[in-house]
């Protein structure tokens, strides 16, 4: 069925807005209602509502749901949501460079001021790990790009390095005597480009903004009453966090693992949403989800060693049906 529409939001970028309008009019040719949509793919009508209504990026997961549903220009569809996470990524390095960017104060020029010498115990000397940093070529620099913008996103980039060897030197080597540098590093995999954190560093962190959702494993599934709660794990992110459906506003599903993290999916409004992340990088991690309703709690069974459960699981894992988050 047909329906008025809400005007799109205005500051969506023009793939996101057309993309909008193309999945409004799928639902339009079929005559289908938000509940039977979210029924033909698996996904809860809330987050069809906010796809359609550009309160969010549709993603892959879901949009490759609709394209098996219903008949519908799925190349078309596809290249306006690759246009769309492209301008995005654009967006948020650019908001990063700014940072990098930021004045450093200088101090007024004069003779030094002499300070009284203090007796200072030296810590023992210990080299941090050294990594190498790529230069590009001034050759291979695309032509018409202000030289400051070059220079922020070549900040940016030396900035997370630092951060890294960083990380490297205070953790050490990791267990089964591979490179340290190689097990924290992420990488780009034929499953989609580097996510943005990895371990400690998705703590507390959005799985979607962070693409770690590209990879996401469904570990557990199961239900308290009516509501559906989800344990979802990236081997890339190498982080897990919880998810709930079809429940009302004040349910809530908690993550916990066994170092006593804990992280909330809690329904603000509508029908689903999913947490913030939990590290899940040790070799001694344990997940477990519970969930909290009107009618009762109850809680899935612990999970020991997600890393090699979402090894032995297919892939791609069941969709992702908790893709928009709450606040």
């Amino acid at each position: 069925m047909s329906q008025s529409w809400k005007p799109l939001p205005d500051d969506l970028s023009e793939p996101a807005r057309r993309l909008a309008e193309e999945l409004r009019a799928v639902k339009d040719a079929h005559r289908i209602s938000l509940a039977e949509l979210g029924k033909r793919t698996y996904l809860s009508k809330a987050s069809w509502e906010r796809w359609l209504n550009g309160k969010r990026l549709i993603t892959p997961q879901a949009l490759a749901g609709l394209i098996a549903a219903v008949e519908c220009d799925a190349e078309l569809l596809t290249s306006l949501l690759r246009q769309a996470e492209a301008e995005r990524e654009e967006a948020t390095t650019e908001s990063a460079a700014v940072l990098v960017l930021a004045p450093v104060p200088v101090p007024p020029p004069g003779p030094p001021a002499e300070a009284p010498a203090l007796p200072v115990e030296q810590p023992p000397s210990v080299e941090p790990p050294s990594v190498e940093v790529p230069l590009v070529p001034a050759a291979e620099l695309p032509t018409g790009i202000p030289m400051a913008r070059v220079a922020a996103v070549v900040a940016a980039a030396v900035a997370a390095v630092l951060v890294l060897v960083a990380g490297l030197w205070l953790r050490g080597p990791q267990d089964g005597g591979g490179s340290a540098a190689a097990a924290i590093l992420p990488t780009a995999t034929a499953s989609g480009p580097a996510p943005l954190c990895q371990g400690v560093g998705c703590a507390g962190k959005d799985p979607q903004a962070m693409g770690c959702e590209t990879d996401d494993h469904t570990l557990l599934k199961g239900n308290v009453g009516q509501v559906v709660l989800y344990m979802h794990y990236s081997p890339r992110c190498r982080a897990a966090w919880a998810g709930i459906t079809d429940g009302s506003p004040g349910d809530s599903a908690t993550i916990t693992t066994n170092t006593g993290w804990q992280e909330t999916a809690l329904i603000h409004w509508g029908y689903d949403n999913y947490s913030v992340m939990v590290d899940a990088s040790p070799g001694d991690t344990t997940l477990r989800v519970c969930g909290h309703q009107k009618g009762g709690d109850g809680c899935t069974d612990v999970v020991t060693d997600p890393a090699a459960r979402a090894a032995a699981a297919p892939l791609p894992a069941p969709p992702t049906v908790t893709t928009t988050r709450t606040s």
